[in-house]
């Protein structure tokens, strides 16, 4: 059903002010997803809009966009949505900053350890002594990912399993707010095998010192580039600092749509949000941002990539992994971060007089307030 706003509007804030555990009827259920499919297209179209301005765009197989230089592509990205997927790495679990777009924001300093010369892949832990005995029992990934909080935190425990990897031959990436880090450390990290680095530029708000990383890291790391959540704030001051960005020589930016959990979505209450395929919850500017960027990148063009990291992205990341994962055809770890819709978080872009549905019908006898209750 095209539901129409002010249907949707009066039936969200009816289901918002629902106990948590009151379940709805299969046929609120309907109304409930035709509403957030009719938002889910309105976005679309907006963005497709957008993606109609720029000039070269480019796709990798059709699981991503981006523009720019394809052999700056990271291959981070490319073992993620290709090859065997993240392959992530845990080790730190504590962070310097507190950025109101982390996924564990509040919950830093609860973060459980993942132990004592300990590493976590794949949910399992290992010692530094085991990697030889899981390289040589499963079969290697295209690449493996150190995520989690900021490593430099610790980054001398890093050295040493990177070179088991790089012995290896597996692609390596890793994840930093770029705040601590120095030239000896960046040297470190390029001595030990390191292939490629991310900057969450956005967590410093494009601080200097970092920026001045990045260019340094260059000097000892193969590929180098900024992955941050797109946002106003990012937007509006690399836009300032370009110049000084640019300058760095850095390869790729990935621009993530930022998407939302329960820890960090009330940080950007009020704000126009649309869910993607039933899973991620984002604000509608964070790709409209990202898509501006690249237009921009594409028409001064800029030597480098800018990638669409988009929840499009990340819903093809999981196609690709069930694939590699030998799961059923359709299979996908694809999903919401939350355990119920948060029906509150819609009311703002249902009340937004700019924000149009594409096309609106009448209710079905039946589905109108007042015919329908639980």
């Amino acid at each position: 059903m095209k539901i129409s706003k002010k249907d949707a509007l009066m039936w969200f804030e009816f289901f918002s002010q629902l106990p948590e555990d009151e379940e709805l009827s299969p046929k609120q259920e309907e109304i409930v997803y035709a509403t957030l499919a009719q938002i889910e297209a309105a976005v679309e179209y907006r963005n497709a809009l957008l993606m109609s301005e720029i000039k070269n765009l480019k796709t990798l197989d059709n699981r991503t966009y981006f523009v720019g230089n394809e052999n700056k592509f990271p291959k981070g990205c490319r073992s993620c949505l290709l090859g065997t997927g993240l392959g992530a790495i845990r080790k730190t679990n504590k962070c310097n900053l507190n950025c109101k777009f982390c996924y564990n924001y509040g919950q830093i300093e609860y973060m459980p350890p993942i132990g004592e010369g300990l590493w976590e892949i794949g949910g399992t832990k290992f010692y530094e002594r085991d990697i030889d005995l899981l390289l040589s029992i499963q079969s290697k990934p295209t690449g493996v990912a150190y995520v989690y909080l900021e490593p430099f935190i610790e980054i001398e425990k890093y050295y040493p399993i990177i070179k088991k990897f790089r012995k290896a031959n597996i692609h390596q990436h890793l994840y930093t707010n770029g705040t601590l880090a120095t030239e000896e450390t960046l040297r470190a990290l390029g001595e030990a095998g390191l292939n490629e680095i991310r900057f969450n530029l956005g967590a410093s708000n494009c601080s200097d010192k970092v920026i001045e990383n990045i260019g340094i890291a260059k000097e000892y790391i193969e590929s180098v580039g900024i992955e941050t959540p797109m946002t106003p704030e990012f937007y509006e001051t690399f836009l300032k600092k370009k110049k000084a960005i640019l300058d760095t020589k850095l390869d790729f930016i990935n621009c993530a749509e930022l998407h939302l959990n329960e820890n960090n979505i009330y940080n950007y209450y009020g704000e126009n949000m649309y869910i993607y395929r039933g899973g991620y919850i984002s604000p509608i500017w964070s790709r409209e941002l990202t898509l501006k960027l690249m237009k921009i990148a594409d028409e001064e063009n800029w030597d480098l990539v800018v990638h669409d990291c988009s929840n499009y992205t990340k819903f093809a990341r999981g196609l690709n992994l069930g694939s590699k994962e030998g799961k059923w055809f359709g299979a996908s770890n694809y999903a919401s971060e939350f355990s119920r819709i948060p029906y509150e978080v819609f009311l703002p872009i249902l009340k937004d007089d700019n924000f149009k549905f594409l096309i609106e019908e009448e209710l079905p006898h039946g589905y109108k307030i007042g015919e329908l209750f639980i």
